[in-house]
């Protein structure tokens, strides 16, 4: 009896995960969907739990919120661009290496892991400007900052056990603030802060003058570290609101360019259409004339036709006349 409960336990725990699997891949499955179908495709998704009998996930799915534009468009980068995706949250772990290695401070450093991780923000902030046109959405400067500023917060936040979850984001998510940087120095630099952070407080409770000055310097040190790293980031975002304002230029300019283009349109379609109104007219003068030919040409044909009858009937007077005359000659005294 015991070893049948076990089994049987055992199944329902199998059936279970199945049903958990199965769920977890139905839910992706909606944030891969265009934006547009979410919510329909969300709906019926509950409803089918709820018909199963599946009430709490039903519940589950129904409290689904329908992504932004911005966050749609990072979940597409993650299920359709893994790669380039992958790249970047490789270049945010070199980042946050840089930071925390004690033979990495130097400025030349981190500013290399920035620029491998700007230059993989850039790349998917490409690939996201075609995905949204596409997809028949306009990839405006503001909805491109904010995919991009959503990249990079996953980037920082990827190796925290509450981070986002790629591909199922509903909002835009912020980068880590400077006073956030810290927390997120995995490894050695949050060993180097937590025992900082210890031997400060110990310092202050023994009252050791030499040991309290020490933890300053190193406390300078850290300040400074996290100094270079904000004008890193300084940098970074002057980089992005230049692109930004050479895509509103390069927008502008386009716009200006297909204003004219659909100027000339309208009046070459103007044109066009004046042709065309003559060219009926003129074809209906043809037709016209075409039939009152044609009426002409009947006439014609019926004067020729009598012409030939009458041709005819002279022949065959003349023919009559000429045996008259001929048989008055025979008939004549004379001879």
């Amino acid at each position: 009896m015991g070893r049948n409960s076990g089994k049987q336990d055992t199944k329902e725990d199998r059936n279970v995960s199945e049903t958990k699997g199965k769920l977890e891949d139905d839910v992706d499955a909606l944030y891969r969907l265009p934006l547009a179908e979410f919510t329909a495709a969300r709906n019926t998704l509950a409803g089918r739990l709820k018909q199963g009998g599946l009430g709490n996930e039903a519940d589950f799915v129904k409290a689904l919120v329908k992504p932004s534009i911005s966050a749609w468009a990072v979940n597409q980068l993650y299920w359709k661009h893994r790669e380039a995706f992958d790249r970047l949250i490789a270049t945010g772990e070199r980042f946050r290496h840089a930071q925390t290695s004690r033979l990495a401070r130097k400025v030349g450093d981190m500013r290399g892991a920035l620029d491998a991780r700007r230059e993989a923000l850039s790349h998917l902030s490409d690939l996201a400007t075609v995905l949204l046109r596409n997809a028949g959405h306009n990839p405006t400067p503001e909805t491109i900052h904010r995919i991009t500023t959503t990249l990079e917060a996953i980037s920082a936040y990827a190796s925290l056990p509450d981070a986002s979850r790629p591909g199922r984001l509903t909002h835009d998510v912020d980068p880590p603030g400077f006073e956030s940087l810290a927390s997120l120095m995995p490894g050695a630099g949050m060993t180097e802060l937590t025992e900082e952070t210890a031997r400060v407080t110990s310092s202050q409770k023994s009252g050791r003058a030499a040991t309290s000055t020490r933890r300053k310097a190193e406390s300078a040190a850290d300040v400074r570290q996290l100094e270079e790293t904000r004008q890193a980031r300084i940098a970074a975002a002057k980089v992005s609101l230049q692109e930004a304002k050479g895509l509103l230029i390069e927008a502008g300019a386009r716009a200006q360019s297909l204003e004219a283009a659909q100027k000339k349109a309208y009046a070459e379609a103007k044109d066009a259409e004046k042709h065309r109104r003559e060219a009926e007219e003129r074809f209906e003068k043809a037709r016209a004339a075409s039939e009152e030919a044609a009426r002409h040409a009947q006439s014609v044909a019926a004067e020729v036709e009598q012409a030939a009858k009458a041709v005819e009937d002279a022949k065959r007077a003349v023919e009559k006349a000429s045996k008259e005359i001929e048989k008055l000659f025979r008939e004549s005294p004379a001879r």
